[in-house]
């Protein structure tokens, strides 16, 4: 089993951005589950399986092979040895992975993916059930949280930044919003596993955050 690293929390606590920054500095593979959905979603498009066609897409997900690897430092998502990292980002692939991804056999085969891949190789792996459900027994576990004002001032900023117009009050309680879905959902719900670290990332620069983790990995 290789070495992993799960990080779970709520959205904006800035889990992706400081899982890619330890995997870079630690020379791990980090698993873009984002990118793996996407990629079976372009998997399902090529077959011409319709979205809405629950009962086809569970059939046919499972014979999709995805897996991740990094080269010059760059992702790398490959499909059945193919790769189709270029065809991702349309909104084709976006809308199609958007529903695809409610289909628990699609959810399922790419779990079995996932786990596959972090025991085959070193692997920091964020989200909202990986150090409960889809890493266990991973050597370190972050639960990785801020405040609700401090993720959707982040958000604000963001999306100010791009000239997009936006209402910081809505953007905190749809942070709310998400947070109750994730954590109460019937599936794999958000919560702190019982060995996890937790993390507040409310007063701290990315740059602390990613020094802490890497010392919490040091201890191990």
């Amino acid at each position: 089993m290789g070495y992993q690293i799960a990080i779970d929390g709520p959205a904006g606590a800035g889990k992706s951005t400081i899982a890619r920054k330890i995997a870079r500095q630690k020379n791990f593979i980090y698993v873009d589950t984002g990118a793996m959905y996407r990629a079976m979603a372009f998997f399902l498009l090529r077959n011409d399986i319709a979205a809405t066609d629950s009962a086809a897409v569970a059939d046919i997900c499972v014979k999709a092979n995805i897996t991740i690897r990094f080269e010059n430092s760059e992702q790398i998502v490959l499909l059945d040895g193919e790769d189709v990292t270029p065809y991702l980002r349309t909104e084709a692939v976006g809308f199609m992975a958007s529903t695809s991804s409610a289909n628990p056999k699609v959810r399922e085969h790419l779990r079995d993916l996932q786990i596959k891949l972090a025991e085959e190789n070193d692997v920091v792996m964020d989200g909202r059930d990986i150090g409960t459900c889809i890493l266990p027994n991973a050597q370190v576990k972050i639960y990785l949280t801020a405040s609700s004002r401090v993720r959707a001032n982040r958000r604000y900023l963001e999306l100010t930044e791009k000239n997009i117009a936006c209402d910081f009050d809505e953007i905190e309680q749809d942070i709310k919003k998400r947070d109750h879905q994730d954590m109460t959902r019937e599936h794999a719900p958000l919560r702190q596993a019982a060995d996890a670290v937790l993390i507040d990332s409310s007063e701290k620069t990315i740059a602390e955050v990613v020094a802490e983790i890497i010392r919490i990995c040091e201890q191990k």
